[in-house]
């Protein structure tokens, strides 16, 4: 859905040789009116669950982020880890990384539970308040943590714990 580079290039006008120019460049195959637009939970749940695949979701726990634009629109979903039957590391420096790199002015985190239980585990509402904390500071909002099943999910936003 989106692209992002990193350019180093030397300035060849610089005393010193050896200082690299730095150029972040954002390219897009979608217009930013035909991105999927979030308004709910359950707008979140129906892109999230497209990714997902149905053969492991009941298997294995994965994490995966919503990237989201000023408008709430979709920039892309950026799979952040998969792991085992009862866990996976999710680490704010990796989920706050992919956010700086897509620019993104939100996010929406998402992970599985294989056994079919949608109550947050007191890790996933630790995590949860960590990301947020951090959220702030970077001017990226944290505006909800999905727990996802084959078939449901629970939002934190719309159970008031975000």
């Amino acid at each position: 859905m989106f692209h992002f580079t990193t350019s180093i290039m030397i300035n060849p006008s610089s005393p010193n040789q050896h200082i690299a120019e730095i150029a972040l460049v954002y390219v897009s195959k979608v217009r930013p009116s035909d991105r999927p637009k979030v308004t709910s939970s359950k707008d979140a749940f129906d892109a999230f669950i497209n990714t997902w695949d149905s053969q492991t979701i009941e298997l294995c726990e994965e994490f995966k982020i919503l990237l989201l634009n000023r408008a709430n629109r979709i920039l892309g979903i950026f799979h952040l880890s998969k792991g085992g039957v009862a866990g996976t590391v999710a680490d704010p420096k990796l989920i706050f990384g992919a956010a700086l790199k897509a620019n993104a002015s939100g996010i929406i985190l998402a992970h599985n539970h294989p056994s079919g239980n949608l109550q947050p585990s007191q890790a996933d509402l630790d995590l949860t308040k960590k990301c947020k904390e951090a959220g702030k500071f970077l001017e990226i909002q944290v505006l909800d943590h999905l727990i996802i099943t084959a078939d449901k999910y629970y939002s934190m936003a719309d159970e008031g714990i975000i």
